[in-house]
């Protein structure tokens, strides 16, 4: 076990590597001028100089790839007065030129607008992300499923039409379109019935009461980015059991007498999961991530709005710490749907 997670490991950060690498270079090939962004339009040259010379700007591209690596890495040189500007560390050695070799936590740099850690920025937006990101995988998972066995127990029914039917709905309809739909049907034209709001977050604040829990802001969102993962789970859920209540252990499972709910849920539909795991956790990771356009339609305050706004405002440290951040989620979730296959079925060994 521990050496196949070492060597997943190892594989996540070859991963990593790869997405600064592309990143980096991709997003500084784009026009706009951090200094200026930084400083704003009526900088004076002098201004622009020294913060380019800050932001080493004014280095060769080569060069300012190696240094954000430098920071990004847990191990790391930097010099005594940098370290203790920015950074959270532990001094391992002194090396010779004024610099020191630290074990640090990875810096992902300031935001060029708020001048705030883009690792403290993207952190308040998580608790956003991940509430609605759970909220969205349970609808869609608990939904998912039991639509699927459905589905299969009820083959050629009207049931099992529906069900696919709805679910290739559900997979063609993009999000930011089901996203408008869902939030001027039921926000706006239905509000008065459904009490739900086109927009909100999972906390209000309000100038009398304070900051305040609003669980109803979550319920639109949470179900617009539920339904291409339910649609997904459904039928891959319908296809896994048909596979499987075909099997030979199944119908002697029915000869002894087991009770048909007791063969469907504890029998067949074990067997059937490892697919539908696969697509929880590969959904999951990119609800997690960032659900961009959600976010944005809604105003619900996450990691996706976090990206969408440093974006429009060329802020590159937050850019590439979303970035970072979505595929470092991506590389975890997918080490553990790797462990949790061999708990839900024995077969499975590592």
């Amino acid at each position: 076990m521990f050496r196949f997670l070492l060597r997943k490991l190892g594989y996540g950060v070859l991963v990593l590597l790869g997405v600064v690498l592309l990143v980096f270079f991709l997003f500084n090939v784009l026009p706009g001028d951090p200094a200026r962004l930084t400083m704003g339009q009526r900088a004076d040259v002098t201004s622009l100089e020294n913060v380019r010379k800050e932001l080493h700007l004014d280095k060769p591209l080569p060069v300012q790839f190696l240094l954000y690596l430098n920071d990004l890495s847990p191990l790391s040189v930097h010099t005594q007065q940098d370290a203790e500007g920015s950074l959270n560390y532990l001094t391992l050695t002194r090396l010779s030129g004024g610099k020191i070799l630290v074990l640090k936590t990875p810096y992902l740099r300031r935001s060029y607008q708020g001048k705030k850690d883009v690792w403290e920025i993207l952190t308040e937006a998580l608790p956003g992300t991940l509430v609605l990101a759970i909220a969205a995988m349970l609808f869609a998972t608990v939904a998912g499923i039991l639509l699927g066995i459905v589905s299969a127990v009820k083959q050629n029914t009207w049931m099992d039409t529906g069900a696919v039917f709805a679910s290739v709905v559900g997979i063609s309809a993009p999000s930011f379109f089901t996203g408008i739909v869902v939030a001027y049907l039921f926000g706006f034209v239905l509000s008065d019935y459904t009490g739900l709001h086109m927009t909100g977050s999972l906390f209000e604040t309000d100038p009398f009461a304070g900051r305040t829990l609003s669980l109803q802001n979550l319920v639109l969102p949470a179900i617009t980015l539920g339904i291409r993962p339910l649609a997904i789970i459904v039928q891959l859920t319908r296809s896994a059991m048909l596979d499987v209540l075909h099997q030979d252990y199944i119908r002697t499972a029915y000869a002894k007498g087991l009770p048909g709910r007791l063969v469907v849920f504890k029998h067949a539909l074990r067997n059937a999961l490892n697919p539908v795991v696969t697509a929880i956790t590969g959904w999951f990771a990119e609800l997690l991530a960032g659900a961009f356009f959600v976010e944005y339609i809604f105003g619900w305050k996450g990691i996706g709005k976090v990206t969408v706004d440093a974006l429009e405002k060329f802020d590159f440290p937050v850019l590439m710490g979303s970035v970072l951040f979505t595929a470092g989620i991506f590389v975890i979730i997918n080490l553990l749907a790797d462990v949790l296959y061999t708990l839900i079925d024995p077969r499975i060994k590592l």
